[in-house]
């Protein structure tokens, strides 16, 4: 039974914004794993929807373990787009060609709009026909396919913030501006326990 595995990332950009930085996300300081990226094929439907189909090559570290079994220094990936630009989503399919039974990767992703931020959906199914093995690889698959979607949300804000840099600095004053909020209310607590704290002292001193 392959290993599923699901999260989901809020971006603080617009479903109008996240079509545009999509196409743009490579290279970025956190895909340094990625090594090319060819677009296959791309066409309108008849339903009006954008369907496109990559090619993407990635590098392939493994550990000692893990080298038996896969030499390989890359990988190619397969993408799958489909832009509906009425229901406002982006939807992705992903899966790895070449070396499926040693492991297997096949992920779906969801950008559905929520008004002004948009919420990334993720779902990944990892499988393995190693036998003896297969549980163990499993588990290194999902656990890397963890690290990389945090790298891959880093690098997409990283691209939006270039894309996007006033909406960035809009971003960046409102956190600067709940950080100052927060900072005064530590003040004020802390103002008020010294209160507490002097005029329990000084009951204290009375009643001696």
């Amino acid at each position: 039974m392959a290993k599923y595995y699901e999260n989901s990332t809020v971006f603080q950009y617009n479903m109008e914004q996240i079509f545009q930085g999509f196409w743009r996300r490579y290279p970025n300081p956190y895909s340094s794993h990625v090594l090319s990226e060819d677009t296959l094929e791309r066409q309108v439907t008849r339903e009006g929807k954008l369907y496109s189909k990559r090619l993407i090559t990635k590098t392939n570290k493994l550990p000692k373990w893990g080298e038996r079994f896969f030499k390989a220094k890359s990988v190619c990936i397969v993408e799958e787009s489909l832009v509906d630009l009425k229901s406002k989503t982006l939807t992705t399919y992903t899966r790895n060609i070449g070396f499926n039974k040693i492991m297997n990767v096949i992920e779906k992703v969801v950008y559905r709009s929520d008004g002004p931020k948009t919420i990334a959906y993720r779902s990944a199914w990892i499988d393995s026909q190693v036998f003896g093995f297969a549980s163990a690889i499993k588990a290194f698959g999902c656990e890397r396919f963890k690290k990389n979607c945090q790298k891959s949300a880093l690098g997409f804000n990283y691209i939006l913030g270039i894309l996007f840099p006033m909406h960035n600095q809009h971003a960046n004053i409102v956190q600067h501006d709940v950080a100052q909020k927060f900072k005064e209310a530590a003040k004020q607590m802390s103002e008020h326990v010294k209160e507490q704290i002097y005029e329990a002292s000084h009951y204290n001193m009375n009643q001696n």
